[in-house]
């Protein structure tokens, strides 16, 4: 765990909640369009699937290991995941996901 200290401590805890928040909801919109349940995507990925629940809720963050796993499972590359997420973090947190063209699955 990396403790930052000083003025902007604040602000990097707030992006880092930013990040969790985003790859949460991102995860959320492909394993529902891919019909999986928390469960089995878990399952699929070596995973338990109170994991993926707090991923989804932006309470845990994903190793790079787990982004490459979870990616694969969604039929994804993580270098899509990782791209989705930050679209979905430049346009700010929105009730609603815009769907992702099917030529991108």
């Amino acid at each position: 765990m990396t403790i930052v200290s000083g003025p902007g401590a604040a602000h990097g805890y707030a992006v880092q909640m930013e990040i969790s928040k985003a790859f949460g909801a991102i995860l959320r919109r492909n394993r529902e369009e891919k019909g999986l349940s928390q469960e089995e995507l878990a399952l699929n990925c070596g995973l338990d699937r109170t994991f993926i629940s707090l991923l989804e809720r932006g309470l845990r963050q994903p190793s790079l290991s787990t982004v490459f796993t979870v990616a694969g499972e969604l039929g994804l590359s993580a270098n899509e995941l990782v791209r989705q997420v930050e679209r979905y973090q430049k346009r700010g947190s929105r009730r609603t996901l815009p769907r992702m063209p099917s030529s991108r699955l």
